[in-house]
């Protein structure tokens, strides 16, 4: 492998959109512990594994379709995609794109002799919408569902099965969890969208910011943020009190993140947001992880 090639991939995988897949793992992990007292090191590691290469994988699909759609534009105001550039032939990058959903299959099967067949349960709709979500007959980025799927399955979904991947249980405090992180990750998904409104409008792509606006679009932003922190207040009557603390570094980032969306034009500044909410979930996961130790 080149070293220009290697670049492309490093590009493609979006390593700032990484914490999305990390973070309900960690924070899973941490809850699992919390509940129940004990940590299995190598089941993490393969939902660690598996989450982040379903990541990796969704966003090579997503290069590849976007292209090939005409979604990815010489207007394009993020950072650059290795298809429309010319960086990568799109089948190479479909296939990069499938040989991750493997690497996440390899994965799961050493989930499923722990766990048995939620794992499928889990696994199928999650390799599925890998490609679904900007590809097939509803490609869910196309349709202003982007939010909702990241809420759902970088939230609720991830963190749930990662707690119960170490328990053998389902806990509600699995779901307030999933809620915060959800919303937190949904953040970045609202970022981007906000920034390529305008491109995104002339080649089909009706996301909440094309179909609503973008000051709902910046009410979004506003309102993942607020439920994200006050969500945290769930903790408290569920007997865990010192787990309100982690919403504090969101309270302080997504204020900053607010802030910018409100004040700035959409534009490449809109990068550096969008890179302070992957830190901001990183902060929360943190946060999260002292706070369950100190409590």
């Amino acid at each position: 492998m080149t070293a220009s090639t290697l670049k492309a991939c490093v590009l493609a995988a979006r390593p700032k959109t990484l914490p999305a897949a990390v973070v309900p793992v960690w924070a899973g992990c941490v809850l699992a512990w919390k509940l129940s007292g004990s940590f299995d090191f190598l089941l993490a590691l393969c939902t660690l594994g598996g989450a982040v290469a379903i990541q990796i994988a969704t966003n090579f699909f997503n290069d590849a379709i976007d292209a090939r759609k005409g979604a990815d534009t010489e207007r394009r105001l993020g950072p650059t995609r290795v298809t429309a550039s010319g960086m990568m032939q799109p089948q190479t990058v479909m296939r990069l794109a499938t040989l991750f959903l493997g690497v996440a299959v390899l994965c799961g099967v050493a989930l499923y002799q722990a766990r048995g067949w939620p794992i499928v349960a889990i696994g199928i709709p999650s390799l599925f919408l890998a490609y679904g979500y900007t590809g097939g007959p509803f490609p869910l980025a196309y349709r202003g569902m982007g939010e909702l799927f990241v809420i759902g399955f970088f939230g609720l979904v991830a963190v749930a099965g990662t707690v119960f991947i170490q328990t053998g249980e389902w806990p509600r405090e699995a779901l307030l969890l999933g809620l915060q992180i959800g919303m937190l990750s949904s953040v970045l998904i609202s970022i981007n969208n906000l920034r390529d409104r305008e491109e995104d409008a002339t080649t089909g792509k009706r996301t909440l910011a094309v179909r609503f606006g973008p000051k709902l679009a910046v009410a979004v932003i506003w309102l993942e943020v607020k439920i994200a922190v006050f969500a945290g207040l769930g903790w408290i009557a569920f007997g865990h009190p010192s787990l309100a603390i982690a919403g504090a570094p969101v309270f302080l980032i997504g204020l900053r993140i607010i802030w910018g969306v409100m004040t700035i034009p959409p534009g490449p500044a809109f990068n550096r947001l969008l890179a302070l909410g992957g830190v901001q979930l990183v902060f929360f996961a943190a946060a999260f992880h002292i706070a369950a130790r100190i409590g």
